[in-house]
Order: structure tokens, then C-alpha cells, then sequence
């Protein structure tokens, strides 16, 4: 086939995946497609890949459905006799919340292959988390070429598709959350007398270190915040702050918050 990647819509996300992926597969072995023709081509013209139409995109080897969960039943329509006369394997990567492989499947007129994906927008840049699962249909092969075709976007982990909601309102929401606190921890040293521009690079590059040693060690966060607290020292001061405001709790619920919408969406 003429396209190894096929992608339709892209959207903040679907150009963050797109991007990631382009650095793993040759440009011109992609094309995409968007509601906007204008848009397609800007970013066809910038990336290197081809600008087409959604007939075109899914008629690749795999096929990223980039496109909001309101929006995917009638594009899928629109592509359900091109998918139905296709001879050779592909498969569809999904990336909507709240919609199952199964509802993809249905939409899409048949039982075809689907890796269904909740990534973030951090795969832009190698940093990424993406979420995975696979159904019926989709071969270890299939799942090796994907997962070399996603190797710059950051960590990918496959997982139960039951989880898979909870665990993207985690990831997938999250880089929202953690701009908030990226935000709001600059704020605060601006008021102390630091610039904004000091500021950010000290929040930010504070943030990185902080998740890699979390990561790294494998302790518990509560430990690595512990090392961090002096008896009666600044440290300390600021957890009683955050802790008087509700952080814990504010931060619990912002997850559970997204975690519910995510099943609105499915439905």
C-alpha cells in the first residue's frame, strides 16, 4: 500500500501523535487529512507528508482516528465503504475518549483491527504517555509495528481496556493539571520577587527532576517529600500550606472529575 500512516484529524493531539510518529516513519510514507483543507496542507507542507483526503487516509496501513468522539460516527460513515473494500490488513488506531473498540467497530461497519490509544500532547516532544489496548483482530506483528512506529513519543504501556478511562484522566487530562501547577508555583515566585521568565525555567526544569528521580528510585512519593522536609524548616511550611488549601484533595478530584466525563463521553 502506498501509505504506512494514515491520519484524520489533526487537532492539538492527533498533531502531537502525528509528530512523534513522523520522526519513527519516512514523511512521505504518511498522508493526513483534516475537516479544514487548508489546515491539512499548512501542516503536510511543514512536516513533509502528503495532504489528502479522508478516502485517501484510510486506505493506509494504519489509519489514526484523530477526530473528537461527537464527530466520529458520521467521519467514520464517510469512510465505511473505502474501509469495507480494502483487501490487504490494517488496522484503526482510535484515539477518542470514552469510546470502546467495540463502539469504533460498529461505527466503522465491521469487525476490523483496533488499537485503541490515549495518548498526551507531551509525545510531541519524546515525553509523552500513551495508553494502549488492542482487540480481536490485531497481531503481534501488528503491535511490534506500532509500537516502533510510537518509540519517540515517550513511554507506552498496554493495558486492560476497563482501565484504560481511569488511567487516561490521569494521563491524558493530567498535562492540563500540571500546567495549572506550573502556573501557579511561578506565580508564586514571581510575587517573591523572581521574573517570569526565571520563574518558568525553575518550576518546569524543578518538575522534570522531580518526576525522573520518582520514577528512577521507584520510592514512594511520600518519602521523597519527607528527604525534602526539614524539621522546622521552609519545606514544611509550604506542605502545611498546601495541605491547609486542600491540595490532596483538590488534586483527587480533578481526576475523578475528568475520569466521569470520560464515561459521558462514551455514551
Amino acid at each position: 500500500m502506498k501509505y504506512t500512516l494514515g491520519f484524520i484529524g489533526t487537532g492539538n493531539m492527533g498533531g502531537a501523535v502525528l509528530r512523534a510518529a513522523l520522526k519513527a516513519v519516512e514523511p512521505q510514507k504518511a498522508v493526513i487529512s483534516n475537516r479544514t483543507a487548508e489546515k491539512s496542507g499548512a501542516l503536510a507542507s511543514e512536516l513533509g507528508c502528503a495532504a489528502g483526503t479522508n478516502s485517501e487516509a484510510a486506505g493506509s496501513r494504519f489509519v489514526f482516528l484523530g477526530v473528537k468522539p461527537q464527530m466520529m460516527g458520521s467521519m467514520l460513515e464517510g469512510i465505511k465503504d473505502v474501509l469495507s473494500q480494502r483487501k490487504e490488513h490494517f488496522v484503526l488506531v482510535t484515539m477518542a475518549a470514552g469510546l470502546t473498540m467495540e463502539r469504533i467497530q460498529e461505527m466503522a461497519g465491521g469487525k476490523y483491527p483496533v488499537i485503541r490509544i490515549m495518548p498526551n500532547t507531551p509525545v510531541s516532544v519524546g515525553m509523552g504517555m500513551t495508553l494502549c489496548c488492542a482487540s480481536a483482530g490485531v497481531t503481534d506483528k501488528d503491535i511490534a509495528e506500532f509500537k516502533d512506529i510510537m518509540r519517540y513519543s515517550g513511554r507506552i504501556d498496554f493495558i486492560e481496556e476497563k482501565l484504560i478511562d481511569a488511567a487516561s484522566a490521569l494521563s491524558g487530562c493530567g498535562p492540563a493539571f500540571v500546567y495549572m501547577f506550573i502556573e501557579a508555583l511561578s506565580d508564586g515566585a514571581v510575587e517573591c520577587g523572581l521574573s517570569r521568565a526565571k520563574a518558568m525555567e525553575y518550576t518546569c526544569q524543578t518538575l522534570i527532576g522531580s518526576a525522573s528521580l520518582a520514577l528512577e528510585s521507584g520510592m514512594h512519593p511520600g518519602a521523597l517529600k519527607d528527604a525534602v522536609c526539614s524539621p522546622g524548616g521552609s519545606t514544611i511550611a509550604g506542605v502545611h500550606a498546601l495541605e491547609k488549601n486542600g491540595f490532596r484533595n483538590a488534586a483527587m478530584d480533578c481526576v475523578k472529575a475528568a475520569y466521569e466525563k470520560t464515561k459521558e463521553l462514551g455514551k
